[in-house]
């Protein structure tokens, strides 16, 4: 059993900032790499960023330069740290854990974006 447990969501204005942590826990084996999604409401899900085992970071043009993903192999935790946030970044942000075989998700975290 694979549990995420996601924290640090919540409302800012836009220009502000928000961390995003995940903590994965249970049988964890191969891990190919942990990132976050979101999605907003009437939209399909999407990547965010993504950093693999190795630390190759992957990120959506939308949010290049302003979001950075970082993860902790020996805590098997993953952080988005979000700057510059835009009233287009709000949605439910989930946690993905991606291993060999099998992914998980977390249960989301609602960021809100004023403007």
């Amino acid at each position: 059993q694979v549990q995420l447990v996601e924290s640090g969501g919540g409302l800012v204005q836009a220009g502000g900032s928000l961390r995003l942590s995940c903590a994965a826990s249970g049988r964890i084996f191969s891990i190919r790499d942990m990132g976050w999604y979101r999605q907003a409401p009437g939209n399909q899900r999407e990547l965010v960023a993504v950093i693999t085992s190795g630390g190759r970071t992957n990120y959506a043009d939308s949010v290049k330069g302003r979001f950075t993903i970082s993860r902790d192999g020996t805590k098997n935790t993953v952080t988005l740290q979000m700057n510059s946030l835009k009233p287009e970044d709000t949605a439910v942000y989930y946690c993905n854990l991606a291993l060999s075989r099998s992914d998980y998700w977390g249960q989301g975290t609602q960021v809100t974006v004023s403007s």
